[in-house]
């Protein structure tokens, strides 16, 4: 029990700086939740071969709400073309639940390897970041639902909403970037619950998972990150108005990198 309420501790303080960051930012939860969690569960005595699972399905988890606040203000706003959903969200759906039973598949420092590669390319793009040029007209339903498809894999794969990848693609697509961004909020929020949905269902007969996980979501850090995460963007937010964010990402992104370069030589 001292080891629970220890995570849970530890976790409202990892949400508050989730939640902040995501506010000064715009990043996503994911690329700060997963290698934290790696770190900190073993740290406190919170052993198992299926830690790096657990870290991403609690981080996906946890991007349910956060994301879903997200797309209730894009909507207000008037960010979403919902009429984009016919072609994407089929493969979404499909793309997210798969995510789940695929990463079962892999083993953990495999799966430890990829997402340290991933958070490597995540820093660059957050140094140069991409800006293709837009098309003339939105692909057809055949590619818009491949591309869906294979983003909400990868995001799932990584324990992430998303965005990162989908924004430039809409982009390229000819969207508006506050459209682009409005509408992976949406999808973002889509692939965290069939993601979520997919990681329960997976690990509801897998060995070797801590205590007080459902599936591989691991409930104490999963509600800790979520308390604090909610209640402290609003403040991330705010200091993006006061604060030089763009020196601020950049710093941010060679600590990804070291962090990413870290976990890719200790899986």
């Amino acid at each position: 029990m001292d080891n629970i309420l220890l995570v849970f501790s530890l976790c409202l303080l990892l949400g508050a700086v989730v939640g902040f960051l995501a506010g000064l930012l715009g990043i996503g939860g994911g690329l700060i939740i997963v290698p934290a969690l790696i770190y900190l569960l073993p740290w406190i005595g919170i052993e198992s071969s299926q830690l790096t699972h657990v870290a991403i399905a609690t981080s996906l988890a946890s991007i349910i709400m956060t994301s879903f606040s997200s797309a209730i203000a894009h909507h207000r706003r008037g960010n979403i073309p919902w009429e984009l959903f016919k072609p994407m969200l089929p493969g979404i759906v499909v793309g997210a639940l798969a995510s789940a039973f695929i990463s079962e598949q892999i083993a953990a420092d495999l799966l430890q390897q990829a997402f340290s590669i991933f958070v490597i390319v995540m820093a660059i793009q957050m140094t140069f970041p991409l800006k293709p040029k837009a098309m003339a007209k939105v692909p057809s339903f055949q590619v818009m639902f491949i591309v869906s498809m294979l983003i909400a894999v990868i995001a799932g794969l990584m324990g992430i909403g998303g965005g990162v990848l989908l924004v430039p693609f809409l982009c390229y697509c000819g969207l508006q970037m506050r459209q682009a961004v409005g509408f992976a909020s949406v999808t973002g929020f889509l692939i965290a619950i069939a993601g979520t949905a997919g990681y329960v269902i997976a690990g509801l007969n897998a060995t070797d998972l801590p205590t007080w996980t459902v599936g591989y979501i691991y409930i104490p850090a999963l509600v800790g990150i979520i308390i604090t995460s909610m209640l402290i963007a609003p403040l991330g937010v705010k200091a993006a108005s006061i604060w030089p964010t763009p020196i601020l990402k950049k710093i941010f992104a060679v600590l990804l990198m070291v962090i990413g370069l870290k976990l890719a030589l200790s899986a």
